[in-house]
């Protein structure tokens, strides 16, 4: 989920900026000294599992325990990681904004120490005896299980993309790991002759917008060094291509219409229906989906976003729909197969866009719904598919699309200042930049963020 993008509250930005201007960096990650220490023996038993953690799964499981509901040991996180990145930063990773170290912390040091932590892979899931296996062999059980370990970076899934990532001399490159996406901006900076393709995949990706922002940044960069004409592209040294397998810029018609105009402004080829299925030295090899003829074209500059989709363990196990999704209700976010299982953010089967903006609004609704069955009620809240995009179209200027199901716009501040978002805006590229890293690791995955409605009290 590449985009923690929701806007706040006229009232909760000004509380917001008073505090960000009186705390200072060193004081960001106070509160978060005493460490939940991992479980490893077996046999545990627990009201609420919660399976990842990452954005959706911290953000519900100190959500749940904020409700004051739960006791010692009552919830538990499993998540194999050891380190928790702030992905939708990457992007500014690669456009040269920020340090990729600055936006990860410790798993264990993010954790309620009131929380269980099963430092482990899980092996599977086994809703008809509400319990999950761990890679170790041992057994959890739960009374409600909440599935939400995000989704798999497939780069097996392009031939020849691993090893061209893995050469730090290859002219590949991408923003979507922690272990490529500080290549990007090296690879913009000494580019500056001949074809640059970026492309995106077909299939579920988190973020879907991020694989132009990644571009627009490159492109404005090429601009500033002379390298990039985007008025005269027969003789600029830089060519640019976006590939995508997508009919369109992006799955919402307002804001696809905004950048499709901004594609040609700027001079920027477009490949439409074009899924990257190989890499051959500077040959980058196309399925067109429109006739499935294979398109092949030399780079010299490549980013690419690999394919994504469900982990096995989630695919193969009977909560899975026939995507490999979690099958869960579209409002509640509870399953269609098992009363106590729950699934948000980008293993779900919710169909909205995957990205942590989306989580923001997903979380308090399956929060409300689990409290109100835990209590032999039937879930009243709703979700109704908010998410966002904060689209960086240059350096300084953000286009924050707000959408919700069926692709039908939401704009919070066209609905408090009046502004409509289909404009590029410095505010919003702030909000991106800045803001959005600060809370998400000081109110977010705490479970004090509730996106367009501010802060959780």
């Amino acid at each position: 989920m590449l985009a923690t993008c929701v806007p706040l509250q006229p009232a909760a930005r000004i509380a917001l900026r008073t505090a960000a201007t009186r705390l200072g960096p060193s004081l960001l990650l106070r509160g978060l000294a005493t460490a939940a220490a991992p479980v490893t023996s077996a046999g545990r038993s627990h009201k609420v599992v919660v399976v990842g953690g990452g954005s959706a799964g911290l953000t519900v499981a100190h959500q749940l325990l904020r409700t004051g509901q739960f006791a010692q040991d009552d919830l538990a996180i499993v998540d194999p990681a050891e380190w928790h990145h702030y992905q939708p930063g990457w992007t500014l990773v690669g456009g040269g904004l920020k340090d990729r170290d600055e936006l990860r912390r410790k798993l264990k040091d993010l954790i309620d120490p009131k929380l269980k932590f099963y430092n482990q892979k899980v092996q599977g899931l086994a809703p008809e005896t509400n319990s999950i296996t761990l890679a170790n062999g041992d057994t959890v059980s739960y009374q409600h299980l909440v599935v939400a370990p995000g989704i798999s970076i497939n780069y097996d899934a392009i031939k020849g993309l691993p090893e061209a990532l893995a050469d730090r001399e290859s002219p590949v490159s991408s923003i979507y790991g922690y272990e490529t996406c500080n290549k990007v901006f090296p690879n913009i900076e000494k580019f500056s002759k001949g074809n640059a393709i970026f492309t995106q995949p077909a299939g579920v990706v988190k973020c879907a917008g991020a694989p132009q922002k990644a571009m627009w940044l490159a492109l404005d960069h090429w601009k500033g060094t002379g390298m990039y004409k985007p008025k005269d592209v027969a003789n600029s040294p830089i060519k640019i291509t976006f590939a995508t397998a997508l009919p369109g810029m992006f799955g919402v018609p307002k804001y696809s219409a905004k950048l499709e105009e901004l594609r040609k402004e700027r001079g920027v080829e477009g490949l439409f229906q074009h899924d990257l299925v190989s890499i051959d030295g500077n040959n980058a090899t196309f399925n067109r989906l429109d006739n499935n003829e294979k398109v092949t074209r030399k780079f010299d500059f490549l980013h690419v976003v690999p394919k994504m989709g469900p982990y096995a363990f989630v695919k193969n196990s009977p909560v899975a729909d026939a995507a490999g999704f979690v099958d869960v209700d579209q409002g509640t976010t509870r399953s269609n197969k098992f009363p106590n299982v729950w699934s948000i953010g980008d293993a779900s089967s919710l169909p909205t866009s995957k990205t942590a903006a989306a989580i923001t609004a997903q979380a308090p609704v399956m929060v409300s719904s689990l409290m109100q069955v835990m209590e032999g009620k039937e879930p009243t809240a709703i979700y109704d598919g908010y998410t966002s995009c904060p689209l960086l179209t240059e350096y300084g200027k953000v286009l924050l699309a707000e959408f919700k199901y069926g692709g039908v716009p939401k704009e919070s501040f066209n609905e408090w200042l009046g502004w409509d978002q289909i404009k590029p805006r410095r505010t919003f590229y702030h909000l991106k930049k800045d803001f959005f890293p600060w809370v998400y690791f000081n109110s977010m995955v705490k479970g004090t963020w509730g996106g367009p409605n501010g802060f959780i009290r």
